[in-house]
């Protein structure tokens, strides 16, 4: 894959000296190896429904959706080490047992997940990558939507979350082609803002610029 195919970049960051103990220290009890997604219940530990964050920042979402949810396995996966540190700083400060985390490109690893094996997927502001001539980096395109799609089992979600209308509308419609998806809240309609998403800091950045925020929703039917 070339640079110019990436749907993100692995971005630079200062990571704290918190997040790189969190790195060395907690990376054996909470990441895991690729191969290990060909069998989510036994790199969990048990069989419960999997809900796989796709670019999850900070991990503020995530680590709310675990905690409210603490009979499902919560699987984050992203490229940013300093956001995977404070994610394991999170884990380990708040003692949830039902998160893991797999770290590279997302396009890989999930072709590594038994089709029909996830319940949920959150994509929340994935980078829109505005200018039009990087628009064919956007993750959230036909073939990945597909993939997503072969991946849930039956009744599963999709959800996800932009502010950026161009790439709101681009998801829409490659959600919208996918035989087996069906919008939960009609042809064509984004849907209501999900109330159990916390606002991350992209969400309150772009509402500071006075961007609408775009919810989405559609179920494997």
């Amino acid at each position: 894959m070339t640079v110019r195919d990436r749907p993100y970049l692995r971005r630079r960051g200062r990571t704290t000296a918190s997040q790189a103990r969190a790195l060395a220290s907690l990376a054996p009890a909470y990441c895991l190896a690729p191969k290990q997604l060909a069998d989510p219940n036994q790199a969990f530990g048990r069989p419960a429904p999997l809900v796989v964050e796709i670019g999850f920042g900070m991990g503020h979402a995530l680590l709310a959706l675990a905690a409210s949810n603490p009979a499902w396995n919560c699987l984050g996966i992203d490229v940013y080490r300093p956001g995977i540190g404070a994610l394991l700083n999170g884990c380990k400060e708040r003692n949830l047992d039902n998160v893991h985390v797999a770290e590279g490109d997302a396009r890989e690893l999930l072709t590594r997940l038994p089709q029909g094996s996830v319940h949920r997927f959150c994509v929340y502001f994935p980078d829109p990558w505005p200018k039009r001539r990087h628009h064919k980096r956007r993750l959230l395109n036909d073939a990945f939507a597909a993939l997503l799609a072969s991946r849930l089992e039956s009744g599963g979600l999709i959800q996800a979350a932009t502010d950026w209308q161009s790439y709101a509308a681009q998801m829409l419609k490659v959600l919208e082609d996918v035989a087996e998806l069906r919008n939960v809240h009609g042809a064509h309609h984004y849907a209501p803002r999900n109330e159990n998403r916390p606002v991350t800091r992209f969400e309150a950045r772009g509402q500071k610029m006075g961007h609408a925020v775009y919810d989405l929703e559609f179920e494997r039917a």
